[in-house]
């Protein structure tokens, strides 16, 4: 008799229940990691491509040398060096001092009741609704006549472009750090008070610290987002020596630029990452220790 009852009794195979139920998330799960990982790997193949030409590179490599990493410091008409640090120039002091201000911001935002304070957060969340490229214009407009007046901050100034990067920075970092600092306790702030702690020690001396996960990730943003940018830093930065690496490496793969550039464009772009995921990847261990620890015991 059991060997007469329908399939439809006998449940489904083991193999296609897995299918429905979690098999075609693997599917989909290997497809994205499929997707994401062939650029990465042609850029590595380009790279250590010895021809270095793009009609030579293939996804995977067929031969291997070091040329064009040696070609990226050598050649003179390469300067990535240059490009190298008028990067960490500009992304490092704007990604600093915009977590500075921020901090500033979002610690009376959160701490104090002002006239104001409401239409203000909402302006800030305001701004953060448009993209940067949309103040193309008015900032290139703004800076070149700021620079008739202070050619310091003016356009092909890293100053300048500094200055763009830090006031584009605090919005998002303002109002992440205002919803961090808004879960920490304010009997904090009262104990510290009646101790005698003044604002700038309160802030300094207690916010700071049991913010600096929230801070690591602002960070994060703020230089990875200047790093990586090429808008702006092409606006501002028109001569060769004095661009950044995203404007730099553009330029090997122009159309007036020789065939036999794209490898070494690919060299630099691999160590440009390289840096990038080194910063992500040191921090990150600071973000999970200072997410996992309590910010009070007792």
């Amino acid at each position: 008799m059991t060997d007469n009852v329908p399939l439809q009794r006998k449940g489904r195979h083991p193999f296609l229940k897995w299918a429905g139920d979690t098999g075609w998330r693997h599917v989909v799960a290997i497809a994205v990691l499929v997707f994401g990982l062939v650029p990465i790997v042609y850029v590595v193949s380009a790279a250590f491509n010895p021809n270095g030409t793009m009609s030579s590179t293939s996804l995977l490599p067929t031969e291997f040398g070091l040329n064009n990493f040696q070609k990226l410091f050598t050649d003179d008409n390469v300067p990535f060096a240059s490009w190298f640090m008028n990067s960490l120039v500009i992304a490092i002091p704007a990604a600093f001092i915009s977590i500075f201000i921020s901090s500033l911001a979002a610690y009376a935002f959160s701490r104090f009741r002002f006239r104001g304070r409401r239409p203000m957060l909402l302006f800030l969340l305001l701004i953060q609704m448009f993209p940067a490229f949309l103040a193309v214009v008015a900032l290139y407009l703004i800076f070149g006549s700021l620079g008739e007046y202070y050619p310091i901050v003016g356009l092909n100034t890293k100053l300048g472009l500094m200055l763009v990067y830090m006031g584009g920075a605090l919005g998002v970092s303002t109002w992440l750090m205002k919803g961090f600092f808004d879960t920490i306790p304010k009997e904090l702030d009262e104990a510290a008070t009646i101790d005698g702690a003044t604002h700038a020690q309160i802030f300094f001396g207690m916010i700071l610290p049991l913010a600096a996960p929230i801070i690591a990730i602002s960070g994060i943003l703020a230089f990875v987002g200047t790093m990586n940018d090429f808008v702006l830093a092409s606006l501002f930065l028109t001569d060769r020596p004095e661009m950044t690496l995203a404007v730099g490496l553009k330029t090997l793969t122009a159309d007036n630029s020789p065939a036999s550039y794209f490898g070494i464009f690919a060299a630099g772009t691999l160590l440009t990452s390289v840096l990038t995921v080194g910063v992500f990847m040191s921090l990150q261990r600071y973000i999970v220790s200072g997410l996992t620890g309590g910010a009070v015991k007792g």
